[in-house]
């Protein structure tokens, strides 16, 4: 970075910081924020579908269940191991919120975030079953190869770096729900249908409002390139071609 150059200059022409001690307050706090968010979802969810694995159908759906909450976890890890170099006790992270904690089937709270933790709404309330948990875990599957895509990209290199390793481990997690929930329409796609159609709004929401003030001043710092309308977008039309191709509609 050039002597006469601010961080926020540095930042806003592309620049990235690679450790703690070069990171400006208000940065620091958006980036917290971020890591947060995506570790505490991570648990989260992979403690929602820890409760399901022994309702597949079968030894091979059990086995890819129980892989995709072991990974889950490990990418919530490697993101933790970032956080604590900003002092973050990771130890006791991992076990003090309530990850298993869940809101009614019926409650509607849109994108607000639970009093416990940081997750994304979504990971508020609780599967139904074997094959809500797939259907759940497409199309948020497919939120989050959408996200990857912008996150690999942040200014704090350590954590785009983590991202970018974690993106293929999420990829195949939504390959896994395809191909679970194309097996699964071979039966009962009116069941199916009405899962749809509960989750997808509750995933549409996790990007958040459409309008966000705050997007730009995410852009200056590198924290963000694209604006939630933009990839929610991205996320309908991809859920919407592969709901599409097994016979099922986007909600």
């Amino acid at each position: 970075m050039a002597e006469d150059m601010s961080i926020e200059s540095y930042l806003a022409q592309g620049g990235v910081l690679t450790n703690p001690s070069n990171v400006p307050p208000r940065y620091r706090a958006e980036l917290m924020k971020l890591m947060t968010t995506f570790v505490d979802s991570e648990l989260a969810g992979a403690a929602g579908f820890a409760d399901v694995i022994n309702a597949g159908p079968g030894i091979k759906e059990r086995i890819a269940a129980a892989k995709i909450v072991l990974e889950k976890t490990d990418n919530a890890d490697r993101v933790l191991k970032i956080m604590s170099e900003f002092g973050v006790d990771g130890d006791r992270y991992a076990t003090h919120h309530p990850w298993t904690a869940r809101l009614d089937r019926d409650a509607d709270i849109g994108a607000s975030r639970s009093d416990h933790d940081m997750r994304l709404a979504v990971f508020n309330y609780p599967l139904d079953g074997w094959s809500d948990a797939v259907v759940m875990n497409l199309l948020m599957g497919r939120a989050v190869a959408v996200q990857m895509a912008e996150f690999s990209l942040v200014s704090y290199q350590p954590l785009a770096e983590a991202f970018r390793a974690i993106a293929p481990v999420e990829a195949r997690h939504a390959e896994l729900a395809e191909e679970g929930l194309a097996k699964l329409a071979e039966g009962d796609a009116a069941g199916l249908q009405a899962s749809i159609d509960y989750w997808w709004p509750r995933v549409a929401a996790s990007f958040g409002a459409s309008d966000s003030a705050k997007a730009e001043s995410l852009r200056a710092m590198g924290l963000r390139r694209s604006g939630n309308a933009e990839l929610k977008a991205r996320w309908e039309a991809e859920a919407g071609a592969v709901l599409d191709r097994l016979g099922l509609k986007a909600g």
